[in-house]
């Protein structure tokens, strides 16, 4: 079975430990590149990054996003919504379905 993830800074996640997700508090590009490699190789199948971090470790992100495992999903975080993650949304549905449904 596979797990779920939250990776992001310590305000943004750690409401999710109570919903039985394992959070990874890190705002620092080099050691997220490095817990999102870790968890990539180990079962988990679903992790939620911060907007924020993401942004500062989108090469990592982007050798997954053609596999299958794991599903890597931008959430907003404190500092807000910058729409990354709604966007990677609109592209793979534009992916799956071939033409973009909500213009």
């Amino acid at each position: 079975m596979y797990k779920i993830a939250v990776m992001g800074d310590r305000e943004s996640i750690y409401g999710f430990a109570a919903l039985g997700m394992t959070t990874f508090v890190t705002d620092d590009g080099e050691s997220a590149a490095g817990t999102l490699k870790k968890l990539a190789h180990n079962d988990y199948g679903i992790i939620y990054i911060t907007e924020a971090l993401a942004a500062k470790i989108q090469d990592e992100i982007e050798k997954y996003r053609f596999e299958s495992t794991p599903a890597i999903i931008l959430i907003p975080g404190v500092s807000g919504n910058t729409g990354a993650g709604m966007s990677d949304v609109n592209k793979s549905v534009e992916k799956a379905v071939g033409s973009n449904i909500l213009k």
